[in-house]
């Protein structure tokens, strides 16, 4: 077995490298990668957002600016990159 090719005590299959793969699935895995953090990143400014109105974090005029980040973040990235399967 190949280093980092186990996760939470399961084996899992790893390829050799990334320029292993074929092209066309770099590109899959890498748009999905890009997909994933642009909703992780709008999912934080919401939840600072929350956050600020809730009074746990100093606000200064920041729930609307983070929630404006979040629609902007998801709404650039929603046409750019195609959902692929569970990658």
């Amino acid at each position: 077995m190949q280093p980092n090719s186990r996760r939470f005590g399961e084996a899992v299959a790893v390829p050799g490298a990334w320029h292993d793969l074929p092209d066309d699935l770099q590109l899959t895995l890498a748009r999905e990668a890009l997909r994933r953090a642009a909703e992780t990143l709008a999912e934080h400014a919401e939840l600072l957002a929350a956050e600020m109105e809730n009074g746990t974090l100093l606000d200064q005029g920041g729930p609307e600016a983070l929630r404006l980040f979040a629609a902007v973040v998801r709404a650039t990235n929603r046409d750019g990159f195609a959902t692929v399967g569970n990658a």
